[in-house]
């Protein structure tokens, strides 16, 4: 993992393998943002000319690297886009210098110290550029040949992640740095961790592994933790997630994780959905849908990591986070179309498609929340490619019960960097929910399919009870490019937004 380590030295006198500076799209051309005077001075106040003689503009994610001027310890500069230059009374935008100082750490892969030079007008900004460092400078290659020969983490190209990230302008002796660092690592750290289950392939990470990892780190930061097996599932009637699982050799679980402060006031509830694989069931999913499959317990990861990241940061709230772990395979004795299974909650449901199998263990799960009467859920999952078609690649869906309540989760999400848009629950769309044989069925009509979803979790939250669903379909695997701080493959994506709403939670302002 990449170290974090604050600095007020001037960057012509920091030993390291590359200074990372900003710049600017200005209205005239390149404009090299405030904290690289030092670097611009250097080049007798040229640095922005002879950076737009190399091609640069200054655009978000743009990336130039040059020489290090004359005297300077440091061999390289390198420049990195931070989007359109702001007002005069305005600073960066947090998530601008988030992606710059991602885009510069994947760069700088193989190097082992990089001093960042961005523009630093306090806490926040030191935080964002913390931030972007740890997630940028991710790399996951556990099974690399060349990795176990050197028995070191590696990158792309056999190349270390950048292995310090000095950021300047920060006072190692000042609290409220030390805050945003400390906050940073924490929660760069989780994110990354979350990152590591979701890029863990299928057949390392059953349900029975998953629950032990976090067993595990519930035991180094003293969290509670309770896991029910087949026996005690089957005990409790919890129909849907043995439904679900009924169908692999690798059998569910719930597992519990619980992190408490002795001052809280205030609790929260995350559910999370934990398919390790989705075969589709018996409703097989075609070909080429397959192959990525490893990533439908992404809710679950998010969840995971935002328990463990409240702890590490001594939250002032109570958090319990529900993993809902299943694998979903067809078999002889997989659940079948037309079978009716019976929930935690006591409803009915008639499975007409057991691809539709994530709302499945979440309702179980939902229901087990609720019976602690928190005050608000929040759910977590990689539930329907409906919400792909409607929000892309990169966004995620927040609908609930409840408008206030989605309208601080969509407030948190768009807060820290993870695009959200909040979406509604259409009463009409709930009849389609209606079986002849059971309760209601797991599916609906195929238009407004991800807000049918999450007309059905509603069903099996309790009452009184604000919750909101995070549909995380579409941003929680990049299957193209890296970009910014975000990597090829998992992303970590939701856990910032939950770790906010503790921190929300914590201060008494959750709507």
């Amino acid at each position: 993992m990449t170290a974090l380590t604050l600095s007020t030295a001037a960057a012509p006198g920091l030993r390291a393998d590359a200074i990372v500076i900003g710049v600017a799209k200005g209205a005239k051309g390149p404009v090299v943002a405030p904290g690289a005077e030092a670097v611009d001075k250097a080049y007798d106040g040229r640095l922005a000319g002879v950076l737009e003689t190399l091609g640069a503009s200054g655009a978000e994610g743009e990336l130039t690297k040059l020489p290090a001027p004359a005297g300077f310890k440091a061999p390289l500069v390198v420049a990195v886009g931070l989007g359109a230059e702001p007002g005069t009374e305005d600073g960066f935008d947090a998530e601008a210098l988030r992606k710059a100082a991602g885009t510069a750490a994947r760069t700088l892969a193989g190097a082992r110290k990089a001093a960042f030079a961005l523009p630093v007008d306090g806490p926040g900004a030191l935080e964002a550029i913390g931030e972007g460092a740890l997630l940028g400078a991710y790399s996951f290659d556990v099974y690399k040949e060349d990795n176990a020969k050197a028995k070191g983490a590696r990158a792309k190209n056999g190349k270390a992640p950048l292995g310090e990230a000095v950021l300047l302008g920060g006072k190692p002796r000042d609290a409220a740095h030390k805050g945003a660092l400390a906050r940073a690592v924490a929660v760069g750290e989780e994110l990354n961790r979350a990152r590591d289950l979701v890029n863990t392939p299928p057949n390392d990470l059953t349900p029975e592994v998953f629950a032990g990892i976090v067993q595990t780190a519930a035991k180094e930061h003293g969290l509670k933790v309770q896991v029910l097996d087949e026996k005690a599932l089957v005990k409790g009637g919890y129909g849907g997630i043995l439904g679900v699982g009924g169908g692999s050799a690798a059998a569910p679980r719930l597992v519990k994780i619980a992190y408490t402060h002795p001052k809280a006031e205030r609790s929260l509830a995350f559910v999370g959905k934990g398919i390790t694989y989705d075969s589709g069931g018996i409703s097989l999913k075609p070909a080429g849908h397959n192959e990525t499959m490893k990533c439908d317990m992404a809710g679950a990861a998010a969840v995971f990591a935002a328990v463990v990241a409240a702890a590490r940061l001594g939250l002032e709230a109570n958090v319990t986070g529900w993993l809902a772990l299943a694998e979903n395979m067809p078999s002889g004795s997989a659940v079948r179309p037309g079978d009716v299974l019976r929930m935690y909650s006591g409803k009915t449901v008639e499975v007409l498609n057991t691809d539709a199998e994530g709302r499945l263990v979440l309702a179980d799960a939902l229901w087990a929340a609720s019976q602690e009467e928190p005050d608000a859920i929040v759910d977590v999952a990689t539930l329907t490619g409906a919400m792909m078609v409607a929000l892309g690649s990169r966004t995620l869906g927040v609908i609930a019960n409840d408008d206030a309540f989605r309208t601080t989760v969509y407030e948190a999400a768009e807060e820290t960097g993870e695009p959200a848009w909040p979406m509604p629950m259409p009463e009409h769309l709930a009849k389609g929910l209606e079986s002849q044989v059971a309760d209601m069925t797991n599916v609906g009509e195929r238009w407004g399919g991800g807000l049918l979803a999450g007309l059905f979790l509603r069903e099996f939250v309790g009452e009184g009870i604000p919750w909101a669903h995070l549909d995380i379909a579409g941003p929680a695997f990049n299957e193209g490019g890296p970009f910014g701080y975000t990597p090829k493959g998992g992303t970590g994506t939701a856990v910032r937004t939950l770790v906010r709403l503790v921190e929300l939670t914590a201060e008494g302002e959750l709507g």
